[in-house]
């Protein structure tokens, strides 16, 4: 059958979605059935009291799950909230190239398309030991579990600007041009839905793109109703399963949180009806989505889920994610700081200059912009400090310094310098310094990828504890998401986690539970024993 597309998305025709098993779990805790795997999974965690001289004891303790997954993918719709940005125009001709195959002239010679960046696509996991040669089996980390591939994504979406997406790609100046012209009639028929635009949210300098509007410049009703009318008709119109929206638009200054605006969910919506100036695009489009019953993940750092919209998304059991994609210097930052205080080396000091020439950069001139993405960098090693009791006393923490300055000249290609300052043993110093060029949108575009299929795998989950009847899915703040995002969002009352491994070790084992495996514990005493 041929693809489904329109002007405002476009499908491959199924089903490189449907993954083969390449393994399969020998185990009486797993059960499979065409439609479900079942499995039954003992969770090993330590509980940690106090006793009465003040002496930590600490209590080993078990607690059976019972987790369920539906193994039928379904075809899946991904809607980008400023399709028409560098983000939105790269993973579009990303998917694209990769759908068809394509091969690219360069100047260091021909380049095929890859999934390269994204940990589902281009990462592996070990599944276990091989008996006869006692050698690591790893497989693809999207042979996990039964995922959505991303050429079967349909991806649609919304702009501020109207330039269809082969016109936007040029304004972008992301991909090579002989790609370019392999993907412009395709990329040329996709036309972004016309979207929302608040000028005191984002800087004034994006003015110029404004041509594609829903009318009004604040939050109203209507705006939703539009929102979830344009969900809804992208949904039928591509005959899909499920959508999920990402928003990859312009960094909005922080929204104020105000007692009877946005602090529960009844007020946000009255908010949103009276028109109240401090409710941003970005919450009207997760309050969309909520109430269409379509994830909604934020890509960039502004707080978008105050607590109303958590609270909203809550009580409508979807699914929300954010904040802020970690792709060059914060991946660098919460990689090599885990690193450092995990050897008990004693980080005093952070300074991190940034320069970019691209949409990105000319809005975060803006100071109000600036301090969103500011905030968001910034917090990123807390945790990892938090933990350390032995380096930083109470109330202690490295100075840790961020700036970003916009230079057209250098486009996409991101200039990160970091200054990492450290005390060493007896009253020694060690200084890293680290130069980081990145090409900024072919970062993102992969995280864009990893946070949809991730999220499309969640709506697919179930659980249990004990002996608890009825099967729940996870709560609907996303905090699996955190290792492609700089400010994990997590559910209320839940510990924010920045370090890389951990992060990665969160999605891997809460994979590795739905398949009835245990985490790998490294130990390798297989072969220590012997």
């Amino acid at each position: 059958m041929a693809p489904h597309a329109d002007d405002n998305g476009f499908s491959a025709s199924a089903s490189s979605a449907a993954n083969a098993d390449l393994f399969i779990v020998d185990s009486p805790n797993v059960v499979y059935t065409d439609d479900e795997i079942k499995t039954k999974y003992t969770y090993r965690t330590t509980d940690v009291k106090r006793d009465a001289s003040g002496r930590f004891v600490a209590k080993p303790k078990e607690t059976l799950y019972d987790f369920k997954v539906d193994r039928k993918v379904g075809k899946v719709g991904m809607m980008l909230v400023g399709w028409g940005g560098n983000n939105g125009t790269t993973v579009t001709a990303g998917i694209i190239a990769n759908r068809r195959g394509l091969v690219w002239e360069t100047k260091t010679g021909k380049h095929e398309p890859n999934y390269y960046g994204s940990v589902l696509m281009g990462s592996t996991v070990k599944l276990g030991t091989e008996v006869e040669t006692g050698k690591d089996v790893n497989i693809p980390f999207n042979q996990l579990l039964p995922m959505v591939h991303p050429n079967d994504l349909t991806i649609g979406g919304w702009d501020i600007s109207g330039l269809n997406l082969a016109e936007s790609m040029d304004r972008a100046c992301v991909l090579e041009p002989t790609l370019k012209n392999l993907v412009r009639k395709e990329m040329a028929s996709l036309k972004p839905l016309p979207s929302i635009y608040y000028p005191d949210f984002i800087a004034a300098n994006q003015e110029d793109r404004a041509d594609n509007l829903i009318a009004g410049s604040k939050a109203s009703w209507e705006h939703v109703e539009q929102i979830r009318k344009d969900i809804r008709e992208f949904k039928a119109d591509n005959a899909l399963d499920k959508v999920i929206v990402l928003w990859t638009a312009n960094t909005e200054r922080y929204a104020d949180i105000i007692e009877g605006v946005n602090d529960t969910a009844e007020n946000l919506l009255q908010a949103i009806k009276a028109g109240h100036e401090e409710v941003s695009p970005s919450t009207v489009f997760a309050v969309a989505s909520v109430l269409e019953g379509a994830p909604f993940i934020n890509g960039s750092p502004q707080n978008t889920f105050v607590p109303g919209a958590i609270q909203l998304a809550e009580q409508h059991n979807s699914f929300i994610g954010g904040d802020d994609f970690k792709s060059g210097q914060t991946k660098m930052k919460s990689a090599l700081v885990d690193f450092l205080i995990s050897a008990g080396i004693k980080l005093t000091s952070i300074a991190s200059y940034n320069h970019l020439g691209n949409n990105d950069g000319k809005n975060l001139s803006s100071h109000k912009q600036f301090r969103s993405k500011e905030i968001s960098k910034s917090n990123v090693v807390d945790d990892m400090v938090a933990a350390n009791s032995v380096l930083y006393k109470e109330g202690e923490h490295p100075d840790h310094c961020v700036v970003i300055k916009y230079m057209p000249g250098v486009g996409d290609d991101k200039r990160a310098l970091d200054e990492y300052y450290a005390e060493i043993f007896m009253g020694g110093h060690q200084t890293i310094s680290i130069f980081n060029v990145c090409e900024d949108s072919l970062l993102a575009a992969p995280l864009i990828i990893d946070l949809v299929l991730t999220t499309e795998m969640m709506t697919r989950i179930q659980w249990k504890a004990g002996a608890e009847a009825d099967y729940t899915h996870f709560h609907s703040v996303l905090s699996v998401l955190s290792f492609m995002l700089k400010a994990p969002l997590t559910p209320p009352g839940t510990p924010v986690v920045n370090a890389l491994a951990k992060q990665r070790a969160a999605l891997t084992n809460i994979f590795r539970a739905c398949v009835g495996l245990e985490p790998e514990s490294d130990m390798t005493l297989e072969h220590k024993l012997f």
